[in-house]
């Protein structure tokens, strides 16, 4: 996205609302903001664009309810707070939603399920079925089960995995800041906001700081890397500030609001990127002409029935390689069947596969979304 005149051909975009936001600097839930997010993440549906929401806030609404005056230090006590935080937080948007005649979906991740390949791959494929529904997923990390070793750390790191993970276009942060600054306005009277930036900007590091509110665990700084990271799948990320009108469909208006961080590659090729070359090829199938016109002409997943032969040892979600008969290498994706089973299954009609398998996942044996051509 280079430009903010073309947000309004996006399709599908990740929206973060920070915590100081949601719990109205942390003196409980701001029930009213709520329901004007969702009001405006509603109106994003009617539009047929797809919305994955990344809420933080558990911890701090956690911390209301239980009377809690600072943030917990120890891990099980953050554990804790996030639980009971959780429900207020589950309540709240789910009764927005239903307003609007939008059913909304908890889904808590830890960092385990977007870096194990097969878990990466489940999280993916019910997430794609939410949206497929009609439904809003309200993404937030486990922090009830969450040990520090697989903790994502903040809200923003998480929203932008589950950006590159369902190929989203667009990242809005929402924060209680304005968005990027030269320098820290509360400290720089002569800081100014910046409209626009790469996210390669080497200047970027020494312009963010740290959260103030010392409600969340993120800050400006990770804001920024989170939309560096979001920019390796190619979606361009908005921070703006929550409590400006509209400021979502504001966004998707192209007004100049908050900061916009530029991407340095397109999706599909940031995809490609790291499909061909950044996964270790486990396996190999070789498919008949029939799979390989369907390939390459078609845009068409691999089903089982197409594919003569399987070689390599692969679990559900590691990535093989697909070559024609003559032995050319044609395509690259993430299986949806390890390879006993998937030996079972080649030539063979997906509606066999709980006969043959004693269960049934995907119809595919790689889907179109997880396939590139070579």
């Amino acid at each position: 996205m280079n430009s903010r005149a073309e947000f309004a051909k996006i399709k599908r975009v990740v929206i973060k609302i920070g915590s100081s936001l949601l719990t109205k600097g942390g003196r409980g839930l701001d029930k009213i903001a709520i329901a004007d997010w969702v009001r405006q993440m509603a109106d994003l549906r009617r539009q047929g664009i797809d919305v994955i929401l990344v809420s933080s806030g558990s911890v701090a609404e956690g911390m209301c309810r239980l009377g809690l005056k600072t943030r917990p230090t120890a891990l099980h006590e953050l554990q804790a707070a996030a639980s009971v935080g959780q429900m207020g937080l589950v309540r709240v948007f789910d009764d927005n939603f239903q307003q609007h005649g939008l059913h909304a979906a908890q889904v808590l991740l830890t960092h385990d399920d977007l870096s194990n390949r097969q878990r990466y791959l489940n999280a993916r494929s019910t997430l794609l079925t939410l949206l497929k529904l009609g439904v809003v997923p309200v993404i937030n990390e486990n922090d009830a089960v969450a040990t520090e070793e697989i903790r994502f750390g903040d809200n923003d790191t998480l929203a932008a995995l589950v950006a590159n993970l369902v190929e989203a276009e667009l990242l809005v942060i929402l924060t209680d800041q304005k968005g990027l600054f030269t320098a820290d306005p509360s400290v720089n009277p002569d800081a100014t906001l910046i409209s626009e930036v790469s996210v390669n900007d080497e200047r970027l590091e020494k312009m963010a700081g740290d959260s103030r509110s010392g409600l969340g665990r993120g800050g400006m700084y990770t804001k920024v890397r989170a939309a560096r990271l979001a920019s390796r799948s190619g979606a361009a990320t908005v921070v703006a500030p929550g409590v400006h009108e509209s400021v979502i469909l504001s966004v998707f208006a192209g007004d100049d609001l908050g900061t916009h961080f530029l991407p340095d590659i397109e999706p599909l090729i940031a995809r490609k990127r790291w499909l061909a070359g950044q996964l270790q090829v486990k396996g190999k199938l070789v498919v008949d002409s029939g799979a390989v016109v369907a390939l390459k002409e078609q845009g068409k997943s691999l089903l089982a029935a197409g594919v003569r032969s399987v070689s390599g040892q692969f679990e559900r979600g590691e990535l093989v390689s697909c070559l024609s008969e003559s032995g050319l290498e044609i395509a690259r994706g993430l299986v949806n069947y390890g390879h006993a089973d998937a030996k079972l299954i080649i030539g063979k009609n997906s509606s066999e596969f709980e006969k043959i398998l004693g269960y049934a996942d995907d119809a595919e044996l790689i889907h179109r979304d997880n396939l590139v051509l070579i």
